[in-house]
């Protein structure tokens, strides 16, 4: 499972998620950017940082790491420093790890004991997150990617009915959605897909104008409603894999135009 990339589409889309898991008011996030980052000299890349808007808060340099590595806290240190020498900001800065427990952490922490100070480095392990009543539904996106394969349904449907009650803007609950699907995807690579297809509502799909023109379309050729909506919820994964409209609307056997309204609709 590629931890990296989903913690990067979580926090990018949803930074006050990040706070809430560092204890720190979800507030903080209209505070800050986050992105990507790479050192120049050495090709180093930073996971995720959250590049404060005014010097009196401190830089984020956040690291998820899965894998035990002996040599992490060298690179880690290594990437923050070279950057702090490269940036004209002269803001603080903050260290937080992800781990999803104790066992990934490498022993090897005696010359970095002092930078391990809590203070200055965090150390997150994800299967302690249960023990942090009440838990949002951004920490619980988070502990859903480490929780064991016969606990997946039971934890993902009743935070997709959550999602769609508590996020009242469109944009944002589709895409806490969408993300939340890639999750279950990786999550369960043995489940048949409609078993996680289930799982989401599509009644909203059909309300929209691309549903319905596909749909007159699709009974004129004697494609059945279940299949329209799966080729239309396949939409926004195809194009997140770098398919062009072209190859995707001849893949599912749709309309250019179709396809293209749909692709309009999720911008």
């Amino acid at each position: 499972m590629k931890t990296d990339t989903i913690f990067y589409r979580l926090f990018q889309s949803f930074s006050e998620f990040f706070f809430e898991l560092i204890n720190q008011s979800s507030e903080q996030a209209n505070a800050y950017q986050f992105s990507s980052v790479e050192v120049k000299q050495l090709a180093f890349r930073i996971d995720g940082v959250f590049l404060p808007k005014t010097e009196a808060q401190p830089i984020y340099f956040l690291e998820v790491q899965f894998q035990k590595d002996h040599n992490f806290y060298g690179r880690f240190f290594g990437e923050i420093f070279l950057y702090l020498s490269q940036t004209s900001l002269e803001s603080d800065w903050r260290g937080v790890i992800i781990y999803p427990n104790y066992q990934v952490e490498s022993s090897k922490i005696e010359r970095y004991q002092e930078l391990l100070n809590p203070r200055r480095v965090q150390r997150i392990y994800l299967n302690q997150l249960e023990n942090r009543p009440p838990i949002s539904i951004g920490l619980a996106i988070v502990e859903l990617i480490i929780v064991q394969e016969t606990q997946v349904f039971e934890i993902a449907t009743p935070l997709i009915a959550e999602i769609r009650q508590q996020i009242i803007d469109e944009k944002q609950q589709q895409d806490l959605l969408e993300l939340l699907e890639t999750i279950l995807i990786y999550k369960l690579p043995r489940a048949n897909y409609k078993e996680i297809e289930a799982m989401f509502s599509l009644s909203d799909l059909k309300q929209t104008k691309v549903y319905q023109e596909a749909l007159e379309e699709g009974i004129k050729e004697g494609i059945k409603e279940g299949e329209i909506l799966t080729k239309l919820a396949s939409i926004p994964r195809m194009l997140k894999l770098g398919l062009s409209i072209e190859i995707i609307a001849a893949s599912l056997d749709l309309p250019l135009e179709t396809v293209q309204q749909e692709v309009n609709k999720n911008q």
